[in-house]
């Protein structure tokens, strides 16, 4: 099933002054936006897909987790967008001694000249608009835990008081897959507050024959920056203004509650999966469907947009029984059967 559904279902209804406006907006950023996305080819080569799950993450306002084994270009990813779209970046090398105030900051008791003394924070690495966490998946539980208030309320709490964090605020973590030695998995409460799971595979071999010619040689490209913070802000609520059609909106629903055992129709489901997605997996599929439409120029999203995404919304928000596991059931293969009856 392709084609654009136009019949709006979730966005307020505007005048025609006011939808014209939206529209204008709407085609002078997707042209902004692939401007970015013509910088980021110049240094991440054959990766299109991965560059443009990371675009609709940033899009959409909310953090991604990409997964690959290590030498793929994931910390180099992340560094390139967070030139083009103009963003403070820090980076936080996860490892098993790591502690959750080495990433969100600690208070430390001071004397003045007066003889009087008192607590001052320290803001940790957290406290930056773009957060790559490497190979999160290495530090133990209560560290990955640590994450979980900024990534949800953009906010820490640290002694009792609340220190808001710079907007706006993404983290791009990177995982290392769970069968390599010294990973912990991630908790599934935090697995939910990751927007897309984008896997990143192997490079085909001209992609890699580029990639070996230009990361030896003596100089390296260093994009321009295209967006900023602000600006980036003003495209995601752009984003939540497209208008999203009853077709797409059904598609959507249907999808994440199909994954639900409880509530499948799909035998496969009923045995084969423990938990299937909740409520925010539709939330972040319908905004990720907006960000890709806006991303490809177009003013509506499709049913298409649904197919493309739905690997990388449910993927994490899903868990195989024992049983499944022991005959081989692969997550990816019970969401590609979940996006059947949408094709």
């Amino acid at each position: 099933m392709s084609g654009t559904d136009t019949n709006p279902a979730s966005a307020p209804a505007a005048d025609p002054a006011e939808a014209r406006r939206i529209v204008g907006e709407i085609e002078r950023l997707g042209t902004r936006l692939g401007e970015a996305r013509a910088h980021v080819g110049r240094v991440i080569f054959g990766q299109e897909e991965i560059v443009e799950q990371t675009l609709v993450t940033l899009l959409s306002g909310g953090h991604g987790l990409l997964v690959g084994v290590p030498g793929l270009g994931k910390t180099r990813l992340v560094e390139t967008l967070g030139q083009v779209m103009g963003l403070e970046e820090r980076r936080v090398q996860f490892t098993p001694d790591l502690m959750p105030a080495d990433i969100l900051g600690s208070e430390v008791l001071e004397e003045s000249e007066g003889g009087r003394r008192g607590f001052r924070f320290i803001k940790g690495p957290v406290f930056c608009q773009l957060l790559m966490a490497d190979e999160i998946n290495r530090a133990s539980p209560r560290t990955q835990s640590a994450l979980l208030q900024a990534m949800q309320e953009s906010r820490v709490s640290v002694a009792g008081q609340y220190h808001p964090l710079p907007r706006p605020f993404h983290v791009l973590a990177t995982q290392n897959p769970l069968e390599q030695e010294g990973t912990y998995p991630l908790p599934e409460a935090q697995l939910d507050r990751f927007l897309l799971e984008i896997d990143i595979g192997y490079p085909d071999i001209e992609a890699e024959r580029r990639m070996m010619l230009v990361t030896t040689g003596l100089e390296e490209t260093r994009p321009p920056a295209v967006f900023n913070g602000a600006e980036l802000m003003a495209a995601q609520r752009l984003v939540r203004q497209v208008p999203v059609g009853e077709k797409v909106a059904e598609a959507i629903l249907t999808l994440v509650r199909s994954g639900r055992p409880e509530t499948s129709d799909i035998p496969e489901i009923r045995a084969h999966v423990a938990w299937g997605p909740g409520p925010r997996a539709s939330q972040a599929l319908m905004l990720a469907c907006r960000a890709r439409a806006v991303l490809g120029g177009r003013l509506a999203p499709s049913v298409d947009d649904v197919i493309a995404l739905a690997g990388p919304v449910l993927r994490h928000r899903m868990a195989l029984n024992f049983a499944a596991r022991a005959e081989g059931v692969t997550i990816a293969g019970v969401v590609a059967r979940l996006a059947e009856p949408l094709a």
